[in-house]
């Protein structure tokens, strides 16, 4: 169909002739009542944004000094807000001294997050900046995974099958002659020596050591207490 034959189309029916694929060849166009489709689209993009829930980032402030009291009260308003779908900032504001304790700090994040774990994510684990420590919580089931406390540990991993313990001789393996640590409060008690092990060879005598004098020969004729011999 030529374009004046499309146009007289729509001014017949009281139309717009409106292109949908200006660039394709031949162009693709459409008869209809732009001001109306302009219309609707509008009212749709509204009902979006209606129903569209936008989240908000909510700030908790806590302290090192604080009691488990208060904790749980700022607990149960961080869940009000996680219920509602909002993020969550807990932060803790160090003073003086307590930013060479920031430990203490953290181990307030790590108890706060127990109590509201039923219904958050970490986001961001507690981690000091600057003069801050700061957490970020998320609602569960926003997508975001949860990533692990600061001081936990992974798993050990399991004993391979038909790994039999090695047995252990006077501190080392058996055939092995390696000494053990000993505990603490024992340290003087002796180590029994495995077997086929030699005494340590004992160490040369010190150049200048004089050997021990011998005795002096006991003379039976000699002393003014013996007595000279009967004679007749």
């Amino acid at each position: 169909m030529s374009t004046q034959e499309a146009k007289y189309r729509a001014e017949r029916k009281l139309l717009d002739l409106v292109k949908i694929s200006p660039n394709a060849n031949p162009p693709v166009c459409k008869i209809m009542d732009y001001g109306k489709y302009k219309f609707d689209m509008s009212k749709r993009e509204k009902e979006a944004k209606k129903n569209q829930k936008t989240s908000e980032l909510k700030e908790v402030r806590l302290s090192m000094t604080i009691e488990q009291h208060d904790v749980e009260t700022k607990a149960k308003n961080a869940r009000k807000f996680l219920a509602a779908g909002d993020k969550v900032k807990v932060s803790i504001r160090m003073r003086g001294r307590q930013q060479t304790h920031a430990i203490l700090g953290i181990g307030v994040m790590n108890d706060f997050y127990a109590q509201c774990e039923e219904l958050a994510n970490l986001e961001k684990r507690p981690a000091a900046e600057g003069r801050e420590i700061i957490m970020i919580l998320v609602p569960k089931g926003s997508g975001t995974k949860s990533a692990e406390p600061q001081g936990a540990q992974p798993p050990r991993p399991p004993a391979p099958q038909g790994a039999q313990p090695v047995p252990v001789r006077n501190g080392g393996p058996q055939g092995q002659g390696a000494p053990a640590a000993r505990p603490p409060g024992q340290q003087g008690a002796p180590t029994a020596r495995p077997p086929g092990q030699q005494m340590p060879a004992r160490p040369p005598a010190q150049q200048g050591a004089q050997p021990p004098r011998p005795s002096a020969p006991h003379n039976s004729q000699s002393g003014g207490n013996s007595r000279p011999p009967n004679t007749k």
